[in-house]
Order: structure tokens, then sequence, then C-alpha cells
């Protein structure tokens, strides 16, 4: 559990510490989506311990599906005077407080399986939840509005070159898997449609694949599985040859980059999110977390009858961070350094 784990406290610590805009959120409700995930709820943690470390009298309201996952995942930190849990889906809002000042949405299934069997529900949990809520903030005198992207929003691209915010590839919309990236698209628009309409102050982060402490031990995610493997002496088997390249984000880094577009950013615009420094194929990444974390005890195999249809097709996304960093913001350490400290933290949790 993460209230146990010195690396997941060295992370919160990291994140109060940012050179960020905290008085913004003196006295303010944050209302967070996707509150169960591994980004919502260390987005959750930060702000209360931020809150508290920092005395803004900060208050958060997180809309989550399931209250007994939310009181496994948050442990302690259920019981917070700050957190107000509110049970209810994006396609059944619960009633929502009348003072919402900031919103960070980031709900939406993010399992490969689940997008190829279940598109219809993927694309409206993504279009009409993300219109429900800017509706509902819409009615509230809204100071930030963050919509929570992907990578996968570029598509399909067959360049290295940097790409930035607007360098889309693309979507094939006859593939199931297709739903994702595409209703990832349409919420963007819906953000950049409601700053220019109605003047909400809503804005997206597209966020390369994150992850750190915080991550289930059982996680079926590629990082999860390659860095459980490296702890147990397994070779790591790929389904597909890896030959996609891309960044990674480290978890609490990615929450100073929330942050600091919810509260820097400018209305109707999308943010490109990503380390440069950990941009690299999956094969490649593989043989990094074979050598540098399993010490070479392990190697990494392709197996021949992997199901490649389940994942996004093969891409490079060199992603262009130019835009975020002019708000003040930069990624720090490398992809060994990440995977130390997963690793570190999953040995904890055995």
């Amino acid at each position: 559990m993460t209230e146990n784990s010195e690396i997941f406290k060295e992370d919160m610590e990291w994140i109060c510490k940012a050179d960020l805009p905290w008085e913004k959120l003196r006295d303010s409700t944050v209302l967070v989506t996707g509150g169960t995930g591994l980004i919502g709820m260390t987005v959750i943690n930060a702000l209360i311990r931020a809150g508290r470390e920092r005395g803004l009298g900060l208050d958060v309201c997180a809309v989550v599906r399931d209250t007994e996952k939310a009181k496994r995942v948050l442990g302690k930190l259920v019981n917070a005077p700050e957190l107000r849990l509110l049970a209810g889906t994006m396609q059944q809002l619960p009633s929502l407080p009348e003072k919402i000042d900031y919103w960070i949405h980031g709900a939406c299934p993010t399992a490969s399986a689940f997008m190829n069997e279940h598109p219809v529900e993927v694309i409206r949990t993504s279009v009409e939840g993300t219109t429900g809520l800017l509706e509902e903030a819409r009615k509230r005198s809204t100071k930030g509005f963050l919509f929570l992207s992907s990578m996968e929003a570029f598509g399909e691209v067959n360049t290295e070159d940097a790409l930035d915010e607007g360098a889309l590839g693309k979507i094939d919309l006859g593939k199931t898997r297709s739903c994702y990236p595409e209703s990832k698209r349409m919420c963007e628009m819906l953000c950049t449609s409601y700053a220019a309409e109605y003047g909400l102050p809503a804005m997206s982060i597209r966020l390369a694949q994150t992850f750190g402490p915080g991550v289930d031990y059982n996680d079926r995610r590629v990082f999860a599985m390659m860095t459980r493997n490296a702890i147990d002496g397994k070779d790591i088997v790929l389904a597909t040859k890896g030959t996609s390249r891309h960044p990674y984000l480290y978890t609490a880094q990615a929450v100073t980059a929330i942050l600091t577009v919810l509260l820097s950013g400018t209305p109707g615009e999308t943010y490109n999110a990503a380390n440069p420094a950990t941009y690299c194929s999956i094969f490649e990444m593989g043989e990094m977390v074979a050598r540098e974390v399993a010490g070479g005890k392990i190697a990494v195999r392709v197996d021949e009858n992997g199901d490649a249809s389940r994942y996004p097709a093969p891409s490079f996304l060199n992603m262009d961070i130019s835009k975020i960093q002019a708000l003040g913001w930069e990624p720090e350490q490398d992809l060994v350094w990440m995977y130390r400290r997963l690793a570190e933290y999953l040995r904890s949790l055995a």
C-alpha cells in the first residue's frame, strides 16, 4: 500500500516542493475523476499533502465508480477531512458540490483488452463523460479544467521527427482498438470548443505512458510485467516485436505537469508531457530492464503467436515538450532511474 512506501512518500515530498503557483489553490476545491487510477490516486495524495504542508485550505472531491476499491487504493487517506468521495460514473455523474474551482478529468478505461471488447463503452465513457463534466463546469466559477489525454491521440506516425501538439497522424477507424485514441482526440476538441464558445478555461494535457510507485503489483501493462519479471528472474516475453518508439513519464512528474498546465496553461490549448530522455522502443526498453534491473540474468523474447491486434499500430511518437517547458515544467532523470524506483516499490509489496 502506498501509505507505507518510502518511495511513494519521497515522491509526494518532491511534488510538494515543486516550483508551482500553489497559492492559486488557496481555499479551493479540486474535483478529480479516475481517482482510483494510478495518476488520479497520485494526484489526490499530492494535493492533500501539499494542502496541509502549505496551509492552503484545499479540499478534494474524487469521483469513483467503486468506493470499496477507493478505500483500498487510498488507504487511510479516505478518512482525511479534506477528501470527499463521490460514487458515480462518467455516464451517471453523482451530485456535485456547488463549489468546484478546478477540475482534473482522468477517468477512462486504459486496458487494451477492454478497448477491443467494449469499444462503445470506451467512446461513451470518454465523450459523454467529458461533455457532462464540461457542462457542470460551465455552471460554476471554474478557474481551470484539465482533460488528461494520451500520446495515443497522435495516432500512427511514421517519422521520428519531434512532434508538436498539432502533428497528428492516421487513426485507422476500421479497428475497434482505435476507439481509445479517436475518443481522446474528440475530448481534446471538446475542451478547445468549450473554451472558444463559452469562455471556459478548459485545456488538455497529452501524457506519455506514465508509471511509477502506486502501480498494482499485478498490473498487466508492459512496464509492470517487465519489472515483475526482473524481480522474479523470469524472461521478458513480448506479444509483438516492439518496434514502436515513444517516451515515458514518471508518475510524480506527470502530477507536476498536470498542475503546471491546470494552473498556468492557456484555455483551449493542448500540451504534450513526456521525458525525451526515455525515448525508445518496447524491445529496447525490455533489454534495458533485463540488463540494468535484472542484472543481465534474464532475456527478452518475442512470442511468435502473440496477438498484435490488441495493441496500437507501430508508430513513432517523439513528443516535443517545448510548449509545456515554456510554462516552466521540466522532466528529470531517465528510464533506468524510473524502473529502479518502480522495482523497489514493487519489492516492498511482495
